[in-house]
């Protein structure tokens, strides 16, 4: 079996320095590059005052959500003025934001750039994208085709955009590959309340999702949501930073813009991974073999 046999699997080395880091709580203006650049420049330089080394931006937070027929008019490469100019911010800290990508083939992407030291260090594309209730991404967008972990300054960290973070053999890949932070950046909408609870379904759903991944894959996760209204849709915000054993460290109250400071350390992160050796001891020949007999069963006539 060709791809089980590929595989030498060592666990990488954990890098990750004592980190602090914004989370961004926005409500990006529908189509409006120029204002919600300016709104991401007073951002990073609040963060900096702070003293963080990283700020994590919602998913297409340069631009807002429901584009439409405006996805290919703010579609930016990676060379553009506008992340250009976020370049030469990062140089005082590193940031991670949400655009259009037109890469240099034509396509356009649902993408996250993290940018550090003055350039593009790192681009994920939304591998999932929402073709289900509301949504309908593969409309506008071209689908991202892997899930790379990248080592910053700051640590090893793993991208996943709203949907990519419901799969879980995404949050696995980085899992596998060492990662010390997932960095979740999102378009979440609020969805009703059930069983007398005060929680948004949504909430819910995000909450038990962020924690499993947390806990399971033992790495912090950082959760940006947008907030506020488009195109008849609710963003409920829930921003949150979770912790290796899957406890919440913080979190963004209420429905508004507004921003979180934590801290991620690597001491935490040791702990859980020795206390549980989840990393150490899993397999994934065992997880590739069984592709391989999946995609042989379904070959057969």
């Amino acid at each position: 079996m060709a791809l089980a046999a590929a595989i030498r699997y060592t666990i990488p080395s954990m890098p990750l320095t004592d980190c602090r880091l914004t989370v961004a709580q926005t409500n990006p203006a529908l189509g409006n590059l120029a204002k919600n650049l300016d709104e991401h420049v007073a951002a990073i330089e609040a963060a900096c005052a702070a003293g963080s080394q990283l700020i994590v931006f919602p998913e297409l937070s340069l631009t807002g959500y429901f584009l439409k027929d405006q996805t290919a008019e703010l579609a930016r490469g990676l060379d553009s003025p506008e992340l250009q100019r976020l370049c030469e911010l990062s140089r005082r800290i590193s940031i991670l934001v949400g655009f259009v990508e037109r890469a240099s083939d034509g396509r356009i992407y649902n993408s996250a750039a993290f940018l550090e030291d003055g350039r593009v260090l790192h681009v994920h594309r939304k591998v999932h994208l929402v073709t289900y209730g509301m949504f309908d991404e593969e409309r506008e967008f071209a689908a991202g085709d892997e899930f790379r972990a990248f080592d910053s300054k700051l640590g090893r960290f793993g991208v996943l955009i709203c949907e990519d973070a419901w799969h879980v053999t995404s949050g696995l890949q980085h899992f596998l590959a060492g990662v010390d932070a997932m960095l979740a950046p999102s378009c979440s909408p609020g969805r009703g309340v059930s069983g007398g609870s005060t929680e948004l379904s949504s909430e819910t759903s995000w909450r038990t999702l962020l924690d499993a991944h947390a806990l399971l894959f033992q790495t912090w996760v950082v959760y940006a949501n947008r907030v506020g209204w488009e195109d008849g849709a609710f963003f409920w915000g829930g921003s949150r930073v979770i912790d290796p054993f899957g406890r919440l460290v913080a979190r963004i109250e209420g429905f508004d813009t507004a921003t979180l400071q934590a801290h991620i350390d690597a001491p935490t992160l040791r702990r859980a991974r020795v206390a549980t050796p989840l990393l150490r001891d899993s397999k994934p020949w065992v997880l590739a073999r069984g592709l391989e007999r999946i995609a042989a069963q379904e070959q057969r006539p």
